[in-house]
């Protein structure tokens, strides 16, 4: 693992710290980590996003499409209930 040192200001070094203590990370490095794989899973949504809404439509998405959705959800609930 790579090392990287950062510099803040007291306020900013203040609030590290309280979420450190307040959220159960063990260190500051856990939290700084924590952001940044949130971080990069924000802008991957954010190009899924994208690329959907520059797609064509497959189909209309109507009280029927959305009825297969949830019936979808259900079979997957109930397979997962059986693992």
């Amino acid at each position: 693992m790579s090392t990287m040192n950062i510099s803040l200001p007291d306020s900013l070094k203040s609030f590290v710290d309280e979420q450190v203590s307040q959220r159960g990370y063990g260190t500051s490095s856990e939290y700084v980590r924590e952001l940044i794989r949130k971080d990069q899973e924000r802008l991957h949504l954010r190009k899924l996003l994208l690329a959907g809404a520059a797609s064509v439509p497959a189909g209309a998405a109507d009280a029927r499409y959305f009825e297969g959705l949830r019936e979808r959800v259900r079979k997957s609930g109930k397979a997962g209930a059986h693992e």
